[in-house]
This record gives C-alpha cells, sequence and structure tokens, in this order.
C-alpha cells in the first residue's frame, strides 16, 4: 500500500523528516538575510549620512571618521542619537558614569564587561528578579547599604555564589 500513496504524502514515520526540510528551506533565506544585514551594518555610517546635529557633537571625530572601524562609527552614531534626545539632568549623570568609568582599572572594566555579559545572558525571568533586587537595594539608606556590603565581605566565600 506505501507505493500507492501521492508524493509528498505525510506518515507519521517521514513526518518528521518533512518538517526538518521544509524549516531548512525558511531557515536557509532567513539565515541569508542575516547574514546580509550583518555585512550591510558593517559598512559603518559616512559622516554626510549623520544629522546636522550629530555632526556638531561629533565635530572633533570628523577628521579621522574615515578611518574609524565601521562598527565603532555606528556606535558612535547611535551614542550621538541617544545623546541628542537626552534631558539635561540625564547628560549629567551620563557624564558622571563616563567620569566614573574612566576612573576605573582596566581589569575593573574588563570585570565590569564580563558581568554585564553574564547579566544579559540570563533568562529574562531571572535577570529581571535580580534587577529587582538591586532596584530594592539601591532604595536602602546609604547606611544600612554599608552594612550589608560589610556583613557580605564577611561571608565564606561559598556562601557569598549563593
Amino acid at each position: 500500500m506505501k507505493g500507492n500513496r501521492p508524493t509528498g504524502y505525510r506518515t507519521a514515520g517521514n513526518r518528521g523528516s518533512t518538517v526538518r526540510r521544509i524549516g531548512a528551506a525558511r531557515l536557509v533565506p532567513g539565515l541569508a538575510l542575516l547574514m546580509l544585514a550583518s555585512v550591510a551594518s558593517a559598512q559603518g555610517v559616512e559622516w554626510s549620512e549623520l544629522s546636522d546635529a550629530q555632526r556638531r557633537l561629533l565635530a572633533n571625530q570628523e577628521q579621522r571618521w574615515d578611518a574609524l572601524d565601521p562598527l565603532r562609527q555606528e556606535r558612535i552614531a547611535r551614542a550621538a542619537e541617544r545623546w541628542l534626545g537626552m534631558s539635561r539632568p540625564e547628560r549629567l549623570r551620563a557624564r558622571e558614569r563616563l567620569r566614573a568609568w574612566q576612573g576605573l582599572t582596566e581589569e575593573r572594566r574588563a570585570a565590569m564587561r564580563e558581568r554585564y555579559e553574564e547579566l544579559r545572558s540570563l533568562p529574562p525571568a531571572q535577570r529581571e528578579r535580580l534587577l529587582n533586587v538591586y532596584r530594592r537595594y539601591r532604595a536602602l539608606p546609604p547606611e544600612l547599604r554599608i552594612e550589608l556590603r560589610q556583613r557580605f565581605r564577611e561571608l565564606p566565600p561559598e556562601q557569598r555564589r549563593r
């Protein structure tokens, strides 16, 4: 009876392979588009493509703009756009954070980058739970935060990891 079935007829036995073929047929063009998009994004940003406000803000970069890595150009252009959208208090906070970052040792920056990547790799629910704990901690009075940090430092390493 098997030979009498029309082409493409699915049975329980061949259903998975048909689904895989269809999935692959849809996946390959999608991957190709993603690859093209990543290549396109690696083209960078021409100075002339920046808005007037971005060019004014980044004027000190104009002479070396073409020599910058294309991904760096994109990051700088996005950062300039974010900066232009900030209020005065937001800009002040951003400047303070930048100064604090610049004051860190390279080892400390590397450790912070690593922690940030660890946070980003967490499942969304776990990441949100951790951020909520941090927000509650930041809302505590400074004296209590100092006390909690001291108590944490006194814990044995195996208890700190929990």
